[in-house]
């Protein structure tokens, strides 16, 4: 019998010529649960917090406090998107404990795509802090001979960014899943506890390499 690869995911329907996987709906619906939640836990914010709103708050201000510590300037700017980035990946990474579901940060897709966004924004950022020549010309420091490696250098991070989180994910799963079909139901639990510590991790590794990245293309000293 022919072994599927890790690598192969499952399509669940077409729209036309395109096909949607498994990890694209499982998206769409995390991305449906976090925007219907972020709805309701924002749409009744007073001066004096509730103890859910002043939970909300203690998140936003730590994700905030965690920025600032590691580009050393205002973290207003960034903190939508790294916030969410970090949310998102936090919800998705644990989404594969639930019975049924699969994480799709365990499929490469979506670890690809986070990491085209993390590296699109990284020069955003940095064009729309610096200017296109400025952030340009930091490409060619310290020598200009140092050029094609600082582009290279930007490509294979990103390629690292999606592979280390990707394999996490879904060594993680697999060896749960291999477990629980070779000693049954409860003895894969320690795993599972184990598989809940490597999605919080790689979800904080994750946005803070994204932040690393980020505050670099802004600084003025790189």
């Amino acid at each position: 019998m022919t072994q599927a690869s890790p690598l192969a995911t499952a399509v669940v329907f077409h729209l036309g010529p395109l096909q949607v996987t498994r990890p694209v709906v499982t998206t769409w619906a995390i991305m449906a649960v976090l925007a219907a939640g972020s709805w309701s836990a924002t749409r009744r914010l007073r001066p004096e917090p509730s103890r859910s709103q002043a939970v909300l708050e203690l998140l936003v201000t730590g994700i905030q406090t965690q920025i600032e510590e590691v580009v050393r300037r205002d973290a207003r700017p960034l903190l939508p998107l790294l916030g969410t980035l970090f949310i998102f990946l936090l919800t998705a990474n644990l989404s594969g404990l639930l019975p049924g579901v699969q994480a799709p940060t365990g499929r490469i897709e979506t670890p690809a795509a986070l990491a085209l966004v993390v590296f699109l924004s990284v020069h955003w950022f940095g064009v729309r802090t610096r200017g296109l020549m400025g952030y340009l010309a930091s490409f060619a420091r310290p020598k200009l001979i140092m050029l094609p490696l600082n582009v290279l250098a930007e490509i294979t991070r990103t390629f690292s960014l999606m592979v280390r989180l990707f394999g996490n994910i879904m060594s993680g799963e697999f060896l749960v899943a291999l477990v629980l079909a070779l000693s049954g139901l409860f003895v894969p639990i320690p795993l599972m506890a184990l598989e809940l510590l490597i999605g919080v991790v790689q979800a904080y590794i994750f946005s803070v390499l994204a932040t690393v990245f980020i505050g670099a293309a802004v600084s003025d000293d790189s």
